[in-house]
């Protein structure tokens, strides 16, 4: 059904505040192509690429958020960041089953990636041998991290669920797997905002982080994408120059987010008054949320 392969933008009805509750959902992965949008297999890649970043970059979200509870004496930011913690510890599970159950399975051998991103999140922006005062400035500088990431992962999930992805021939397993993960990356959106605040993490430093982690981000997806397609016999092995100009051939089609976008989006963090509220609609992933058919196989 259509409904179930793309909410529409508007909903009318607001559901107002949500309590933020981990899904159980289940997922068959069985004969999945690689190329889970045919008429796309660039694009494919690329998002696929985010299954090699997005168990560990989730779970280094789960740790700090771990480390900085016993700090929180807000009751209503403790309910909603124990709520993020376990949507997010369900992501990281959900993706790391499709490295082993999709990408392994039609060829690709995802470690030599994930070391890499282990080494990141664990090491590079995990928490540091120090003490005190330097102990918490550590925290604030990985939940600033966090609350930047987050903004991308909201506007990414706002993307999807609005993107016909359909019209490439998308696989319905896999585009409800990043739907249902893009609807609660918006139902949670304000989360680890509000936590970066919280903390004090102000206007200057969430500034300053953010100018870092957009050229990271978008440099570990291009990379991640480069070592798919180099694993992928069914693609010729392309530099990155030509790469490159593949995915945004992809963008003008519609089968990704453009760039443009993506760095006007990051760009509205520097508004004073930001509010990670504008970017999606709860009413809408809520909606999807409901519908989703991995979600509904659980409930079955």
């Amino acid at each position: 059904m259509k409904l179930l392969r793309r909410v529409q933008r508007r909903v009318d009805v607001d559901p107002g505040e949500v309590a933020l509750n981990a899904r159980n959902v289940r997922f068959d992965w069985a004969d999945t192509p690689l190329h889970w949008m045919p008429a796309e297999p660039i694009a494919s890649h690329l998002i696929n690429a985010l299954n090699l970043l997005l168990p560990e970059g989730e779970r280094m979200f789960c740790a700090a958020y771990s480390e900085a509870l016993p700090y929180v004496k807000d009751e209503k930011l403790r309910e909603a960041m124990l709520g993020f913690i376990g949507q997010e510890s369900m992501h990281a599970e959900t993706h790391d089953k499709v490295l082993h159950e999709v990408l392994a399975a039609n060829g690709i051998d995802p470690e030599p990636y994930v070391r890499q991103a282990e080494y990141l999140f664990r090491k590079s922006l995990g928490p540091k041998d120090v003490d005190g005062v330097a102990q918490r400035q550590v925290m604030v500088e990985r939940l600033a991290f966090i609350a930047c990431l987050e903004h991308f992962f909201a506007y990414l999930g706002d993307w999807v669920l609005n993107a016909d992805l359909e019209k490439f021939g998308a696989d319905p397993r896999v585009a409800d797997l990043f739907r249902w993960h893009g609807a609660e990356e918006v139902e949670h959106r304000h989360v680890a905002h509000d936590v970066a605040v919280y903390f004090g993490a102000g206007y200057v430093r969430r500034a300053a982080i953010m100018m870092i982690v957009f050229p990271i981000f978008i440099t570990l997806v291009v990379r991640g994408t480069k070592f798919m397609v180099h694993q992928d016999p069914a693609l010729p092995d392309l530099g990155y120059r030509r790469l490159i100009t593949r995915v945004f051939g992809s963008m003008w089609r519609g089968a990704l987010p453009g760039v443009p976008s993506l760095l006007w989006s990051a760009l509205t963090t520097f508004k004073p008054g930001y509010n990670p509220e504008s970017v999606g609609s709860t009413a809408q992933a809520v909606a999807y949320l409901a519908k989703s058919p991995a979600a509904q196989a659980v409930a079955s």
